[in-house]
């Protein structure tokens, strides 16, 4: 299959300027200033993007894609992520996770959920693992996962700082990351650990501990949920000035204005003037995650649902109204989790890469068409597939 993509603005995230781009079936074939092939010879999809933005397929690398929480009873176990809501998100690659509920969600159903994603047309991986320690895994060892196991890219999310975590002490953190690196070096993967950090005093010392003490590096850590909360952002500034990977979650169970810190593209302007590099930062949805809310003596007064269209919108929000040019703030949710997550093929719109992209419009940033490995699923903002039971 072919298509050609035409008269694009077209960002790498990098801008490149205005120019085509022939998909041939799952790839990124040839991006010049003009390509033309006879439509008389060959079956030949032409979309005209008429000046419109061509960016790279984004990536959520935060999401519950079987549901999550439970927090306020079996009634609030969150629904599993819908097929259409990803790609409305614009979103092309997405990676499964766990959170608080280790038990009536298994490690099991998410791999099957993850391919069943796949089957339907996007890339989809998955972490190991939950909030509690020792880690529960499928095969019985970090390493056999991660090894064993192609969706599996590492661990998370693992809870540190948090009432709802099984309060593991350093050795149980520093030990299962041990594995997970281990297990990514053998089996050429990022084997990442994804850290969920809670509002507890301890903050990111757990982490500043274990990278103290042992060689583990610095970026084999992603703590996520730094904005949660203004403490937990100041001491991220510290973190990430270091070296440190940093995630910013864009769904959230409290109301967040702009003139808020926490706001994900606020804290993406206000860490960029704090002299962090862009490379060092990404954007998560938490998607069909249980946003509970807990009062002083932590019991439990509410529950909200992630959203993966947060994702997008928070990076335009960076744009439009914090003024961060769009090639710096579309690397949050291409180039950037693409590195981290060692997934050679994503993030960039380069000839040889995964045919992943999305077309912008040029004057709002509406998302008006996906491709998600050289298939259009959505497009001039009708859906093209459906999930399986949709």
């Amino acid at each position: 299959m072919l298509t050609i993509i035409k008269n694009g603005e077209i960002y790498n995230p990098e801008y490149i300027g205005k120019k085509d781009i022939l998909l041939v079936n799952d790839r990124v074939y040839l991006i010049k200033e003009n390509i033309n092939i006879n439509e008389n010879d060959l079956l030949v999809k032409i979309i005209d993007a008429d000046g419109d933005y061509v960016v790279p397929g984004f990536i959520d690398s935060h999401v519950h894609i079987t549901g999550g929480g439970g927090e306020g009873g079996f009634h609030t176990r969150t629904p599993e992520i819908k097929f259409s809501d990803l790609i409305y998100a614009g979103i092309t690659t997405v990676i499964g996770c766990l959170g608080t509920d280790g038990i009536t969600r298994s490690g099991e159903d998410l791999l099957a959920k993850t391919r069943a994603l796949k089957e339907e047309g996007i890339s989809a991986y998955m972490y190991t693992g939950s909030y509690g320690f020792p880690v529960k895994t499928i095969t019985g060892e970090i390493k056999k996962d991660i090894i064993l196991i192609n969706e599996i890219l590492g661990i998370g999310e693992v809870a540190i700082s948090d009432h709802r975590s099984s309060q593991p002490d350093i050795f149980q953190l520093e030990k299962a990351a041990a594995e997970a690196r281990v297990g990514g070096i053998l089996a050429n993967k990022a084997g990442i650990i994804n850290v969920h950090v809670g509002d507890g005093e301890r903050k990111l010392d757990f982490l500043e501990e274990i990278l103290e003490k042992t060689e583990i590096p610095r970026k084999q850590f992603i703590p996520t949920h730094i904005n949660r909360n203004i403490d937990l952002l100041e001491k991220g500034v510290d973190y990430a000035l270091k070296g440190g990977l940093v995630d910013f979650t864009t769904s959230s169970s409290n109301d967040f204005y702009d003139n808020k810190k926490t706001k994900p593209s606020n804290s993406l302007k206000y860490y960029l003037e704090k002299g962090i590099n862009i490379n060092n930062i990404t954007f998560t949805s938490d998607g069909q995650g249980s946003l509970p809310e807990f009062n002083e003596e932590g019991e439990y007064v509410g529950l909200k649902v992630g959203k993966v269209s947060s994702l997008f919108k928070e990076v335009k929000d960076a744009v439009l109204k914090k003024e961060i040019d769009l090639d710096k703030a579309l690397k949050v949710i291409t180039e950037n989790p693409a590195r981290n997550l060692e997934l050679k093929n994503k993030g960039k719109l380069n000839e040889g890469k995964d045919a992943d992209l999305v077309i912008l419009d040029n004057k709002d940033l509406k998302i008006k068409t996906v491709i998600a490995k050289g298939q259009i699923m959505l497009e001039d903002n009708k859906l093209k597939q459906k999930g399986t039971f949709e």
